[in-house]
């Protein structure tokens, strides 16, 4: 087993209010895996065996439905708990979850669970407010889905990303990982070929830029008057 450095995850948030000692305690009981690009980390209906925190990359996580859609439900990022089905009373995945770039994770067997959040404050604190994030943000889209047009569905979903997953240039913010159409599709219930439509007449407009399947928004004040029904 790897030892991780206490300092290379002491600036994410997860870990940042723990003391030394507690954080080495529960560095000592993970593992340390790799994931290629587009090697999964679980799959859904999978025995959950373990839980995480993604180190470094992206990874994507989705579901199929009871009608064989498949749904990007989120994108995990840097610092972010996830697989953590035993808090959501459950035995097994939810979903798989899927590494979009090369991607690191600690990884710690869910039998290590409780003690994760009963022995440690600051983790159950975030823990909790993880899960809260988590719920709040489904609802969300699960109100975005039953209320909203496509293309408002759409914005909101670039704009999610562009907030988690963004970096600032000077031409606009970047999604700096691999995002497809189909990938938008997956996030926001339509078709491949409704997005391409909306991203070309958005590209027209010189809202965004897609290059290498790397998003940029070039405007994110106009997109974000899309998402909310202001202007066309």
């Amino acid at each position: 087993m790897v030892a991780i450095n206490s300092a290379a995850v002491r600036h994410f948030s997860l870990f940042e209010k723990m003391d030394a000692a507690k954080l080495d305690e529960v560095l000592a009981k993970a593992a340390v895996r790799h994931y290629p690009s587009g090697t999964s980390v679980f799959e859904q209906g999978e025995d959950a065996l373990n839980f995480f925190v993604l180190l470094e990359g992206r990874l994507k996580v989705t579901q199929v439905t009871e009608d064989g859609q498949q749904v990007i439900i989120r994108i995990v990022n840097p610092g972010e708990l996830f697989g953590f089905a035993k808090a959501l009373q459950r035995m097994d995945y939810p979903g798989t979850a899927t590494a979009a770039i090369d991607s690191v994770a600690l990884a710690w067997p869910m039998s290590f669970w409780s003690t994760f959040i009963e022995q440690h404050a600051p983790l159950a604190t975030s823990a909790m407010q993880t899960i809260g994030q988590r719920l709040q943000e489904s609802h969300v889209r699960l109100r975005e889905m039953a209320t909203e047009e496509v293309e408002r569905r759409v914005a909101h979903a670039v704009l999610r990303l562009a907030d988690q997953s963004g970096k600032k240039e000077p031409d606009g913010i970047r999604i700096d990982f691999p995002l497809s159409k189909q990938d938008i599709a997956e996030m926001t219930g339509t078709t491949l070929h409704t997005v391409s439509r909306i991203m070309s007449a958005w590209q027209e407009k010189g809202l965004v830029k897609a290059g290498r399947q790397k998003l940029l928004i070039c405007n994110p004040d106009r997109l974000l008057m899309l998402a909310e029904g202001r202007g066309r």
